[in-house]
C-alpha cells in the first residue's frame, strides 16, 4: 500500500476521496495517479 495525497476529487472502489487529503491505496494505483498528475507520493516516515 502507497499513501498518495490526491490533487484532484475522485471516486475509488466506491469511496469519495477528496483533493488535498492523503489516502492509502494499492501501489499500482498510486503509480498510474502519479504519472497522470491525479496524486502525488507522500513520503512515509
Amino acid at each position: 500500500m502507497q499513501k498518495v495525497k490526491m490533487n484532484v476529487q475522485t471516486m475509488y472502489h466506491g469511496d469519495l476521496l477528496r483533493a488535498g487529503k492523503v489516502y492509502e491505496v494499492d501501489e499500482s494505483t498510486a503509480e498510474k495517479w502519479v504519472v497522470s498528475k491525479l496524486a502525488e507520493k507522500v513520503e512515509e516516515t
